[in-house]
Order: C-alpha cells, then structure tokens, then sequence
C-alpha cells in the first residue's frame, strides 16, 4: 500500500533588513523575496537601471526651476539658510527656525560659500529675478523637505504616489511604507564653490523609528552621477552595523513636551531658547568607523581615492533615471563635484509605519505639525 502522508514543505529561514529573521514557508502565499530583495538584504543597497522615465526626469528638473522662479527670492539672513554636513553642522541646521520648519513644506538652503558670511544674504552673484533663476538655482545646496506634498500635478509629487515606488517598497520587505521628507540636491559643479562632500553617515540617525530602524532611501539620479561630478559611495555590509549617532530634538532648548506650540516661541515644556535646537547623541561608539561624520582619511587623492577603498566603500555611478536604494543603517557619502555640471538627484526617504507596528520617534528633528500625518504609498 502506498504510503499517502504528504511531505510538508521545507521551512527556511531568512534574514530581511526590515522584517528581522523569518521563516520562508514555500507553501505559503505571503512574502517572499525576489532575487532583487536577496541583493538588497546581503549587501544593503541595489542599484535599479533606468527606474524613472527621462520624462519624469525632465519634469522633476523643469518642476523645481519652476520653483526656485517663484518661491525663493534670498534677501537677508531670514531666508538664506545654509546647509552642511561637516564639523560645523550643528552651528548651521541646530540654530535655524528656517530649517526645523521645513518638515512638511518647500524650504530652500544655499551653498556655503554663495552666502556673505557678514550680512548672512546671499552674494549679489548669484541674485536672480523672476525671468531668471540661472544664478539662484546655482547657489542652492538642497530644498526640502516636503517636496511630496506638493499636489496640483507636482512632478515630484506624481513620482512619488507612482504605482512602482510602493510596489518596490513592498517587494524589499516594507509592510506599511510611509513617506517623512523627500529632498532635491543640487550638487553644484566646481566652478561656483559649491558640491561639496556628503560626509559618511547613515540615514537612521536623522529618521529614526521605534522598535527597530526601517528607514529606507531611494536616491534617484536626475543627471548622470560620475566619479568627477559626486556620485554615491556605500559601504556593502556596513548596514547590519548598530546606529552610532542620532541627531535629536535638543530637550535643553525645547522642554520636556520636544515641541514649539505652532511653531512660535511659546514654550510647550521649560526650555533654554539659547541652548542648540538640535544636537548629535552617540548611540553606539564603534571605533573601527573613526570617519563617521567625516571621510576617510585620502577620501580625497581623486582619481585613486585609495582611503575611501581601504575603509571597505564602493562608488556607484549611474545613469539619469536610475535609481539606487539603500537601508538606513548603511554607511555611505559622496565626494566633491569636481566637474563643470551639476550633479541632481531627487530622494524621498521612506519608513514603515504604525500599520506595521513601528513608530515615528517623538526625538527626530523632523515632525509634522498636529494632526498631519506622513503619505501613505
């Protein structure tokens, strides 16, 4: 007599970056990672070729002219903020109303070098005019941060809601993927003092989530990145590293509530109006990773960059339209633009949401006013 029991399917485990350790049960309908996922799980970033149309490009480029044409018109201190990554970030992003107010709307921050560093206002050459914005654009180092939210047709904003952002987010493992702040880098070519470095940091430490870190970039090329004009360097592997440093709401500044009421300053705690908005909090000190917040040492002897090889990181140059994920726990930076382009990307950073049983934490920098809530993809 045949033997009629039914074998039962091999149950294999398996690690996802976001989900932690799971059992694959071939048998089941749930989730199962793609060949892509497996690549984006091991190494923690993939690189996706030609993700967005040259029409999307061209639209999100055409767009944030548009922009800069209407909306951003420097003056004085008020309304040119710079924006940097170096020792000197907290004295530039810690002090600025300008910069904590950006969370849910257009907000935009100039190079360091376009700004007179006396007056504080943005250099008479790179003054633009409503029929003129060739000058403006080029002293602009990012805007941000609600680049998403923008509706009436907003490039930016269709690209985002596009069918293939979330289902790229749910084939790599997200469950309930939620949008906190998208950004448009400009990059600058060498000639205008600008594009600077990106020093080496990991995304989690401005996003961070509760009970565990699910802060996903999706970093889109809207020109073509070079070793010449900036392109982005990872570190593979680096992402199952623990977070070394969060930057957090400052509670000698804002009180025990972390918060303004409406913005102003009426303190919803007891705070120290003097004291930094924002600071940096060591999380894990990991001394095989002394660059964190800098570069390695010869980041910088282009073309061997022979430091940035050594401390185990990888250039990943692409195409306009390509599109390169990367976890929020991965080391990565970018080197000067040495070119006579800019170098433009737009990124949206993506977390999982209460639908998956994480919170947004109460201490990030970036908080949306009461009752608005993060786009849901």
């Amino acid at each position: 007599m045949a033997d009629e029991s039914v074998e039962e399917p091999e149950v294999r485990p398996y690690r996802s970056w976001v989900r932690g350790d799971i059992n694959l049960n071939p048998s089941s309908s749930s989730w199962h990672p793609t060949n892509r996922c497996r690549t984006f799980d091991e190494l923690g970033y993939l690189l996706i070729p030609q993700f967005a149309t040259s029409e999307e490009v061209q639209s999100m480029k055409m767009e944030m002219v548009r922009l800069v044409q209407n909306e951003w018109f420097p003056g004085g201190k008020e309304t040119t903020t710079v924006f940097r990554t170096d020792d000197k970030q907290i004295q530039a992003q810690g002090h600025s109303d300008y910069f904590l107010d950006s969370a849910n709307r257009i907000h935009y921050f100039a190079e360091v070098d376009a700004v007179d560093p006396t007056t504080g206002a943005l250099k008479p050459e790179y003054l633009g005019n409503k029929n003129n914005t060739k000058n403006k654009i080029r002293a602009l180092n990012k805007a941000g941060h609600g680049l998403h939210l923008q509706q009436n047709s907003s490039a930016f904003a269709s690209y985002t809601t596009s069918s293939k952002v979330g289902s790229l987010l749910r084939e790599l493992g997200w469950v309930d993927p939620v949008v906190p702040q998208s950004m448009y880098i400009f990059k600058q070519a060498s000639g205008v003092k600008g594009g600077g470095e990106v020093t080496s940091h990991q995304d989690s430490t401005f996003l961070h989530t509760e009970p565990r870190q699910t802060c996903i970039g999706l970093w889109l090329a809207l020109d073509d990145a070079t070793l010449t004009n900036g392109c982005l360097w990872v570190r593979p592997g680096s992402h199952h590293e623990k977070l070394r440093r969060r930057f957090v709401r400052n509670p000698k500044h804002f009180g025990s509530a972390l918060a303004y009421d409406d913005y102003n300053d009426t303190a919803a705690g007891v705070g120290d109006r003097s004291e930094p908005q924002m600071i940096f909090n060591s999380v894990n000190i990991n001394d095989s990773v002394p660059w964190e917040g800098k570069l390695p040492d010869n980041s910088l002897s282009a073309p061997e960059c022979k430091g940035l090889y050594d401390a185990g990181f990888i250039p990943v140059p692409c195409s306009a339209g390509d599109l390169v994920a990367f976890v929020g726990t991965m080391d990565h930076l970018s080197l000067p633009n040495t070119s006579n382009g800019a170098r433009h990307t737009f990124q949206l950073h993506c977390v999982e949401g209460e639908g998956a049983g994480v919170t947004w934490s109460k201490t990030n920098w970036l908080q949306y006013p009461a009752e608005s809530t993060f786009m849901k993809l």
